[in-house]
Order: structure tokens, then sequence, then C-alpha cells
């Protein structure tokens, strides 16, 4: 019984001196710090790197065994609110 999850990005070196993008990786851990699952963002370079945080991204989320057990979608919308109807959505 998990009554709580923490949500930690790693950071690769190379990302933090070039600045270029890649897919980001989670590790999802309980509140005793014990990874319950991995997440890995998959989208390619230019979207990444063109569009910023409003891009479009799948998630995988898996467990330690590397069994997937959700996927998360967002779609590239407007990030504006001046458009209500074309807001942020997973």
């Amino acid at each position: 019984q998990i009554d709580q999850i923490l949500i930690h990005q790693q950071t690769e070196l190379l990302e933090i001196f070039l600045g270029f993008e890649s897919n980001n990786k989670y590790e999802i851990k309980n509140t005793l710090g014990q990874r319950i699952y991995f997440a890995v963002e998959d989208t390619d370079c230019c979207t990444r790197n063109c569009c910023g945080p409003s891009r479009p991204f799948t998630i995988r989320v898996m467990d330690n065994l590397g069994r997937e057990v959700i996927t998360l979608q967002r779609p590239l919308r407007c990030s504006s609110c001046c458009f209500p109807c074309c807001l942020q959505e997973v």
C-alpha cells in the first residue's frame, strides 16, 4: 500500500554542460525512498529542443521488472490562456 509518492528527475551531465535537451527520466519512490517505478519520456530530439516545455510527449511508467504499468500522453497544444479550448492536457 502506497500513501505517497516522490518523483525525482534524473539529470544528465551532458545536458547540463551542453544545454542540449535529452529524454527526461524519473525515479518514482515511496516515502521510505525505495524506487517503486521508473518513468521515461519518449520524444524526438527536434521536438524536445524546439518546443521546450510546451512540447508534446509520451511518458512510459514501468515497474522495477521493466513492465509498463501506465502511459501518459500529452498532445501539442497552445499554451496561451487566450485559447481556453486548446490548453495543455495529459
